[in-house]
């Protein structure tokens, strides 16, 4: 595959025949995906945790924390680990450009910031990613699991989880609703 017919910074909508209790209506950002494997995170799924709780449990200050954000589940590999999702670069310790101006930063130093109201504009704090071996999502995506469209940041960044599936389903142009599982490819 070349490198431009690779999906990074698209957002990939589990089709409507995809019962695998961790993707059945998921809507994945596609963080990174190369000839050895893809890595993504699920954005539309809600945790019980809240920033506020997990900035405490890190030991560090939430007294200027904007609003009561939720953490998302962003899949089921190392669910012990965290990744911000966030616009503009800023000066972070250990950040990864996803591209279409969207970031994902791992570092501790980001949340500290958030935390004291001096974090990115808008961000989206997941624990976990989901991740694909060497040709395995092309595979998948071959056989009608998947489809892939654009990342829009209003659905990442200001739509309601409980809309996202909806949402980004619109973005590909069609009622995928009325697909069924056996679907060809042009």
């Amino acid at each position: 595959m070349s490198e431009e017919n690779y999906l990074n910074n698209q957002f990939l909508v589990a089709m409507p025949a995809l019962d695998d209790e961790h993707f059945n209506h998921s809507v994945t950002l596609l963080c990174e995906h190369n000839a050895r494997g893809a890595l993504g995170l699920i954005i539309n799924r809600p945790m019980a945790l809240k920033v506020r709780d997990m900035l405490g449990q890190m030991q560090l200050s939430d007294t200027d924390l904007a609003g009561d954000p939720t953490v998302y589940w962003g899949g089921p590999v190392s669910p012990e680990r965290g990744f911000v999702i966030h616009d503009g670069p800023d000066d972070w310790d250990s950040t990864m450009n996803i591209g279409g101006g969207l970031f994902i930063t791992t570092s501790k130093d980001i949340l500290k910031a958030i935390g004291e109201g001096k974090g990115p504009g808008h961000y989206f704090v997941a624990l976990g990613y989901a991740s694909w071996a060497e040709g395995q999502l092309e595979s998948e995506i071959m056989q009608n699991s998947w489809l892939n469209t654009p990342v829009d940041q209003r659905i990442l960044f200001k739509s309601p989880p409980s809309d996202r599936w909806k949402l980004a389903t619109r973005l590909l142009g069609v009622d995928v609703t009325q697909l069924g599982g056996d679907a060809g490819h042009a």
